[in-house]
Protein backbone atom coordinates (compact mmCIF):
# COMPACT_ATOMS: atom_id res chain seq x y z
CA UNK A 1 0.00 0.00 0.00
CA UNK A 2 0.95 3.33 -0.96
CA UNK A 3 -0.74 6.84 -0.14
CA UNK A 4 -0.83 9.27 2.66
CA UNK A 5 -4.54 9.18 2.84
CA UNK A 6 -5.02 5.90 2.17
CA UNK A 7 -8.78 4.32 4.11
CA UNK A 8 -7.49 2.20 7.01
CA UNK A 9 -10.13 -0.14 8.24
CA UNK A 10 -10.47 0.72 12.36
CA UNK A 11 -9.96 -2.84 13.24
CA UNK A 12 -6.34 -2.90 11.67
CA UNK A 13 -5.53 0.31 14.08
CA UNK A 14 -8.16 -0.39 17.28
CA UNK A 15 -6.60 -4.20 17.44
CA UNK A 16 -3.45 -3.50 17.51
CA UNK A 17 -1.93 -1.42 20.19
CA UNK A 18 1.33 -0.42 18.28
CA UNK A 19 -1.21 1.18 16.12
CA UNK A 20 -3.49 2.46 18.39
CA UNK A 21 -1.04 4.41 19.92
CA UNK A 22 0.28 5.65 16.47
CA UNK A 23 -3.09 7.02 15.83
CA UNK A 24 -3.66 8.76 18.78
CA UNK A 25 -6.00 6.71 20.92
CA UNK A 26 -8.26 6.16 17.32
CA UNK A 27 -7.98 9.98 16.62
CA UNK A 28 -6.14 9.14 13.54
CA UNK A 29 -9.08 7.41 12.48
CA UNK A 30 -10.82 10.60 11.48
CA UNK A 31 -11.56 10.97 7.63
CA UNK A 32 -11.31 14.47 7.25
CA UNK A 33 -8.43 16.32 9.20
CA UNK A 34 -6.55 13.47 11.02
CA UNK A 35 -4.04 15.45 12.54
CA UNK A 36 -6.33 18.06 13.52
CA UNK A 37 -8.36 15.59 15.31
CA UNK A 38 -5.26 14.06 16.81
CA UNK A 39 -3.75 17.61 18.18
CA UNK A 40 -8.00 17.79 19.91
CA UNK A 41 -6.80 14.31 21.69
CA UNK A 42 -3.46 15.67 22.99
CA UNK A 43 -4.88 18.72 24.53
CA UNK A 44 -6.29 16.31 27.80
CA UNK A 45 -3.00 14.69 28.17
CA UNK A 46 -0.93 18.17 28.28
CA UNK A 47 -3.81 19.76 30.52
CA UNK A 48 -3.20 16.64 32.55
CA UNK A 49 0.52 17.17 32.07
CA UNK A 50 0.73 21.02 32.27
CA UNK A 51 1.98 21.05 36.03
CA UNK A 52 4.53 18.81 35.99
CA UNK A 53 7.89 20.48 37.24
CA UNK A 54 9.95 21.51 33.86
CA UNK A 55 12.55 18.89 34.44
CA UNK A 56 9.89 16.34 34.36
CA UNK A 57 7.77 17.54 31.65
CA UNK A 58 10.64 18.26 29.42
CA UNK A 59 11.82 15.10 30.44
CA UNK A 60 7.90 13.36 29.31
CA UNK A 61 8.41 15.26 25.87
CA UNK A 62 11.93 13.64 25.30
CA UNK A 63 10.77 10.04 26.50
CA UNK A 64 7.39 10.77 24.31
CA UNK A 65 9.56 11.57 21.26
CA UNK A 66 11.65 8.54 21.82
CA UNK A 67 8.66 6.18 22.14
CA UNK A 68 6.99 7.90 18.98
CA UNK A 69 10.16 7.38 16.76
CA UNK A 70 9.73 3.96 17.59
CA UNK A 71 5.76 3.70 17.75
CA UNK A 72 5.34 5.65 14.35
CA UNK A 73 7.92 3.58 12.49
CA UNK A 74 6.36 0.03 13.44
CA UNK A 75 2.52 1.18 12.69
CA UNK A 76 4.13 2.38 9.42
CA UNK A 77 5.89 -1.16 8.71
CA UNK A 78 2.47 -2.73 9.61
CA UNK A 79 0.63 -1.07 7.36
CA UNK A 80 2.91 -0.74 4.84
CA UNK A 81 2.08 2.94 4.47
CA UNK A 82 4.84 5.54 4.40
CA UNK A 83 3.81 8.40 6.88
CA UNK A 84 -0.19 7.64 6.81
CA UNK A 85 -1.95 10.95 7.50
CA UNK A 86 -4.32 8.87 10.07
CA UNK A 87 -0.61 8.17 12.49
CA UNK A 88 -1.29 11.33 14.65
CA UNK A 89 1.55 10.56 17.61
CA UNK A 90 3.59 13.30 16.29
CA UNK A 91 1.03 15.44 17.16
CA UNK A 92 0.78 14.91 20.59
CA UNK A 93 4.50 15.83 20.98
CA UNK A 94 4.43 18.87 18.57
CA UNK A 95 1.82 20.27 20.65
CA UNK A 96 3.67 19.53 24.07
CA UNK A 97 6.67 21.15 22.91
CA UNK A 98 4.56 24.12 21.68
CA UNK A 99 2.81 24.65 24.94
CA UNK A 100 5.78 23.98 26.81
CA UNK A 101 6.48 26.31 29.85
CA UNK A 102 2.93 28.28 28.88
CA UNK A 103 0.26 28.95 31.73
CA UNK A 104 -2.65 26.45 31.16
CA UNK A 105 -5.47 28.79 30.35
CA UNK A 106 -7.73 28.52 27.38
CA UNK A 107 -6.38 31.32 25.83
CA UNK A 108 -2.72 29.47 25.62
CA UNK A 109 -3.69 26.39 24.87
CA UNK A 110 -5.94 27.72 21.66
CA UNK A 111 -3.14 29.81 20.73
CA UNK A 112 -1.07 27.31 20.77
CA UNK A 113 -2.86 24.67 18.68
CA UNK A 114 -3.35 27.28 16.53
CA UNK A 115 -0.06 28.20 16.00
CA UNK A 116 0.97 24.42 15.75
CA UNK A 117 -1.80 23.32 13.54
CA UNK A 118 -0.26 26.18 10.75
CA UNK A 119 3.08 25.49 10.86
CA UNK A 120 2.27 21.14 10.67
CA UNK A 121 0.01 21.89 7.91
CA UNK A 122 1.81 24.70 5.90
CA UNK A 123 5.32 23.07 7.08
CA UNK A 124 7.70 26.18 6.04
CA UNK A 125 11.47 25.39 5.75
CA UNK A 126 13.28 23.32 7.39
CA UNK A 127 10.02 21.21 8.28
CA UNK A 128 9.22 20.79 4.46
CA UNK A 129 12.48 19.72 3.98
CA UNK A 130 12.54 17.22 6.91
CA UNK A 131 9.20 15.87 5.87
CA UNK A 132 10.92 15.13 2.62
CA UNK A 133 13.98 13.92 3.67
CA UNK A 134 13.68 12.03 6.67
CA UNK A 135 11.86 8.83 6.72
CA UNK A 136 10.83 6.24 9.25
CA UNK A 137 9.60 6.71 12.83
CA UNK A 138 12.16 9.68 12.90
CA UNK A 139 10.91 11.45 10.06
CA UNK A 140 7.41 11.41 10.86
CA UNK A 141 8.03 12.62 14.69
CA UNK A 142 10.73 14.92 13.69
CA UNK A 143 9.19 17.30 11.15
CA UNK A 144 6.16 17.89 14.24
CA UNK A 145 8.93 18.73 16.84
CA UNK A 146 9.90 21.19 14.94
CA UNK A 147 6.79 22.95 13.74
CA UNK A 148 5.89 22.63 17.61
CA UNK A 149 9.26 24.22 18.21
CA UNK A 150 8.23 27.25 15.76
CA UNK A 151 4.87 27.27 16.99
CA UNK A 152 6.27 27.94 20.54
CA UNK A 153 8.58 30.65 19.43
CA UNK A 154 5.71 31.78 17.84
CA UNK A 155 3.43 31.23 21.20
CA UNK A 156 6.07 33.20 23.36
CA UNK A 157 6.26 36.04 21.28
CA UNK A 158 2.02 36.13 21.29
CA UNK A 159 2.16 35.96 25.01
CA UNK A 160 4.67 38.43 25.57
CA UNK A 161 3.85 41.19 23.45
CA UNK A 162 0.06 40.78 22.98
CA UNK A 163 -1.79 38.37 25.40
CA UNK A 164 -1.85 38.40 29.23
CA UNK A 165 -2.57 35.12 30.33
Amino acid sequence: MTGKREKIPAKYVLGNPVCFLAFGFGSGLAPKAPGTFGTIMAVPFYLLFANLPMPAYLALIFLLFCLGVWVCGRCEQILNIHDHSGIVWDEFVGLFITLTGVQASALSVIAGFCLFRLFDIFKPWPISWLDRRVHGGLGIMLDDAVAGVFAWLSLQILLKFWFTV
